[in-house]
C-alpha cells in the first residue's frame, strides 16, 4: 500500500492546539508520556519516548535505538520540536528541556503511582506537579481529513477480507482457522495488524458478546458472530457481521431482524450536536421494543482512531456529544444462550447531518 496516495494529515498543528489547553489544565508545560499520544503530536511510531511541551518548543526524548527513525519521522510530519537522543540519563536531558518550569502537568490516566513518585522526587524535584486528564484524547476526538483516509481504507481492507473469507463459513473450520484466515486476508491487504484479537464466535459462543475464537467447529444451524478490524498507518477500523450458516430458526431469523433495525436506528441518529447517549437509546428502543432489552448487555459504540475505543463514548450513561469530523462505531446486538447472538456494527464518520458509513459489507448474509 502506497501511503503517500493518501491526504496528509495536519500533524504540524497539533502541538499549538495542545498548548493552548494549557492555561485551562492551569499548567505551565506539558510531559507526554502515553506512546499514542506522543505519535499523534509528532508522527513518531518508537516504543520508548517522552516529549516535553513547553510554550515556547517541544522536544522528543528517546533513545539509541531511534537516533535516525526520531528525527526522520519528525520531519516527515513537518514538526518543529528537537530530538534529544540519551540511552543513560533522561532524566537529565528531559529535565533541561524543561527548565524551571513551575506548574508541570503529567497525563494522569498513563503514569503510574511509582512513575508520579520518581517525577517527584528525583525528575522534577522543584516543580509543581498538576495531574492533567484528556488534554490530548480531547484533540484526538475530531480526525482531520488525514485520519479519515486512513481509517476509510482499513475499513475497506476489512469489507475486502471478509468477502473472500465468508465462504469458507460452510467448510467446517474452526473459529480459530476462520480467525486466522480473517487476519491473514487483510495483511495481504496492505493492512500493518488486527485493530485488535479477531473474535469469531460460532453457535453457543455467539452469545458472549467478546468471546474469544476457539477450537469449536463451525456447522449448519450457527449464527457465526465476526468481530475484527484491519490497521493501517496507525488508524483502526472495526467492524461486526453476523453470518448464518444454513437456514434460521423462527427466533434467529428474527434476532436478525431486529438487531439489523436497531442498528439502523442507531445510524440515523448519529449527527452533529446530537447527545452519544440517544444513539445509544435509538438502538435500545427498537431492541426493548422487541421483548430484548436485557438481551443487549453492552453499550452501543466508541470513538476509533490510534486506539481502537477511545472517545467519544456511545452509551446510555455517556455525556459526550458527537461533533463532525469524529469517526464511532454502532453495534447493538442481542444475545440468547439457546440461540447464539448477533451483533451488527459499523464505522461511521459524523456529519454536519449524519453519518457516512465506512464499513460496507452488507449486513444480512447467509452461507449454506
Amino acid at each position: 500500500m502506497d501511503l503517500t496516495t493518501l491526504e496528509p494529515m495536519d500533524v504540524a498543528g497539533r502541538l499549538d492546539r495542545l498548548r493552548e489547553a494549557f492555561e485551562a489544565a492551569h499548567v505551565d508545560a506539558l510531559l507526554v508520556t502515553h506512546l499514542t499520544n506522543i505519535r499523534y503530536l509528532t508522527g513518531f511510531t518508537g516504543s520508548a519516548a517522552l516529549l516535553a511541551v513547553t510554550p515556547d518548543e517541544a522536544a522528543l526524548v528517546t533513545d539509541g535505538r531511534y537516533q535516525d527513525q526520531a528525527p526522520a519521522q519528525l520531519a516527515g510530519a513537518r514538526v518543529t520540536a528537537r530530538v534529544e537522543v540519551s540511552s543513560t540519563d533522561q532524566r537529565g536531558v528531559t529535565a533541561a528541556v524543561l527548565g524551571a518550569v513551575g506548574r508541570l502537568g503529567l497525563e494522569a490516566d498513563h503514569v503510574s503511582w511509582s512513575a508520579r513518585d520518581r517525577y517527584d522526587a528525583d525528575w522534577f524535584p522543584d516543580a509543581e506537579l498538576v495531574a492533567t486528564t484528556g488534554l490530548v484524547e480531547a484533540l484526538r476526538l475530531v480526525k482531520d481529513r488525514g485520519e479519515v483516509a486512513r481509517i476509510r481504507v482499513a475499513c475497506a481492507i476489512a469489507d475486502d477480507a471478509l468477502a473472500e473469507v465468508r465462504p469458507r463459513l460452510t467448510d467446517g473450520l474452526t473459529e480459530r482457522e476462520l480467525g486466522l484466515e480473517l487476519d491473514q486476508a487483510m495483511r495481504r491487504r496492505g493492512a500493518t495488524d488486527t485493530s485488535f484479537e479477531t473474535i469469531v464466535a460460532s453457535g453457543p459462543n455467539a452469545a458472549m458478546p467478546h468471546a474469544r475464537p476457539g477450537p469449536r467447529r463451525i456447522c449448519e444451524g450457527d449464527l457465526v458472530v465476526i468481530d475484527f478490524g484491519a490497521l493501517v498507518d496507525g488508524y483502526c477500523s472495526d467492524m461486526t457481521r453476523t453470518v448464518m450458516v444454513g437456514e434460521p430458526t423462527t427466533t434467529q431469523a428474527r434476532m436478525l431482524e431486529v438487531v439489523l433495525a436497531a442498528q439502523a436506528a442507531g445510524v440515523a441518529a448519529v449527527a452533529a450536536g446530537v447527545p452519544c447517549r440517544d444513539v445509544d437509546n435509538a438502538c435500545r428502543e427498537v431492541i426493548a421494543e422487541a421483548g430484548w432489552a436485557d438481551a443487549f448487555t453492552h453499550g452501543t459504540g466508541h470513538g476509533v482512531g490510534l486506539d481502537i475505543h477511545e472517545g467519544p463514548r456511545v452509551g446510555s450513561t455517556s455525556s459526550d456529544t458527537l461533533a463532525t469530523g469524529q469517526v464511532v462505531t454502532v453495534e447493538p446486538g442481542v444475545y440468547l444462550d439457546a440461540h447464539g447472538g448477533v451483533r451488527i456494527e459499523d464505522t461511521v464518520v459524523v456529519t454536519d447531518d449524519g453519518a457516512e458509513a465506512l464499513t460496507l459489507t452488507p449486513k444480512l448474509t447467509t452461507v449454506a
